[in-house]
């Protein structure tokens, strides 16, 4: 099964300011800017095996992190930024119309660095209801627990993003309940754009720019999609965080989407299990109390771990980046700089260190 990795970084300056990344969205087709003016975009092509994605992540993170030192920048492998100055938009006509659409709650958007893991479509249906029931894995990488200075939740950046930035359009930011097949996924995504088309016009917004600039398939921002164009399954739920803990979840979820050729998936009860041939996943119900305790607790929460551990994941191989993060007070924006700073040189020696290990 084919796999791909989306991850997103921070890009400071040799102080630890947030900046453009400049130069290093030319460096290849697989490098790119995001929608605010501070983010750095870094994709994998497909690849077969988690070891060939390993090598392929490992050895384009290392020309980027050569290329960043040739121009006093680095990256910074948070959910949020911490704390920061005015974070200003990219001049790109899906990020305005979205502004526009959201009001004041896109600037939340604005401050979430995100991964996203891809997966070659096969027995989609099972596949998306998988991706849903493993949404509270996303506790074992949470990087930050702070936004805008203040603590926020154990993942500042699924917090923010879900519960403020979406409050409002709970269907286009938040995680979505299981399907039957799917037909039903695609009929969800057409009344999601047909609500999306009517709150724009509302707002002012002309039918065609919707048209010119959205579809069906791009006019969600929840954490499972479906993406024709690649044809994958993304999962979108964890933040931004060292590539090593990156590659371990990439790892761990990768042989439950193998096992999916040969698993009978059923949803049913409080809780997940996961035994030979067979995979059952808690009601949509009993699952948002175990998502909203990854949210806020983390690895944190006994229940979390449950959770997790019946799925197969060893939480103790997990080092979460935000556990690290002293809670009880408020960050500057001077000091936020010193953490970035502090978190880009552990993501440079990460890289070495996993270059060292092939």
């Amino acid at each position: 099964m084919q796999k791909s990795i989306e991850i997103e970084y921070w890009v400071v300056d040799n102080e630890g300011a947030l900046t453009a990344p400049g130069e290093l969205v030319d460096i290849s087709q697989f490098t790119e800017a995001e929608f605010v003016d501070c983010l750095f975009e870094l994709k994998t092509p497909p690849c077969e095996t988690v070891g060939e994605l390993q090598r392929t992540f490992v050895e384009q993170l290392r020309e980027v992190l050569e290329r960043a030192a040739e121009l006093d920048k680095a990256l910074v492998p948070l959910g949020t930024p911490l704390n920061s100055d005015a974070i200003e938009l990219r001049a790109d006509e899906r990020g305005k119309i979205q502004r526009q659409l959201l009001g004041t709650d896109f600037e939340y958007a604005k401050h979430c660095a995100g991964t996203h893991i891809h997966f070659e479509k096969r027995n989609v249906t099972d596949q998306l209801n998988t991706l849903i029931a493993l949404d509270p894995a996303l506790a074992l990488c949470n990087s930050s627990p702070y936004f805008q200075g203040e603590y926020a939740a154990s993942s500042a950046r699924a917090y923010i993003y879900r519960k403020r930035c979406y409050a409002d359009l709970p269907n286009h930011g938040q995680l979505w309940n299981y399907v039957d097949t799917v037909a039903e996924w695609d009929r969800r995504l057409e009344q999601c754009l047909d609500e999306f088309t009517e709150r724009a016009m509302a707002t002012g917004i002309d039918e065609a720019q919707i048209t010119d600039h959205f579809t069906a398939d791009n006019a969600v921002w929840s954490p499972v999609r479906l993406r024709d164009e690649m044809p994958t399954v993304e999962w979108r739920s964890p933040d931004a965080t060292l590539p090593s803990q990156l590659l371990q979840l990439v790892t761990d979820v990768d042989s439950i989407m193998e096992e999916l050729h040969h698993a009978n998936v059923t949803i049913g009860g409080e809780t997940a299990s996961r035994e030979a041939n067979e995979i059952v996943l808690p009601t949509f119900d009993s699952l948002q109390k175990y998502v909203d305790a990854a949210l806020i607790d983390g690895l944190d929460s006994p229940a979390v771990v449950d959770y997790l551990d019946r799925l197969g994941f060893q939480t103790n191989h997990y080092e979460p980046l935000t556990a690290e993060f002293d809670t009880n007070s408020s960050i500057s924006i001077t000091d936020a700089r010193a953490l970035r700073l502090e978190y880009a040189t552990r993501l440079e020696r990460d890289v070495e260190r996993l270059q060292a290990s092939a």
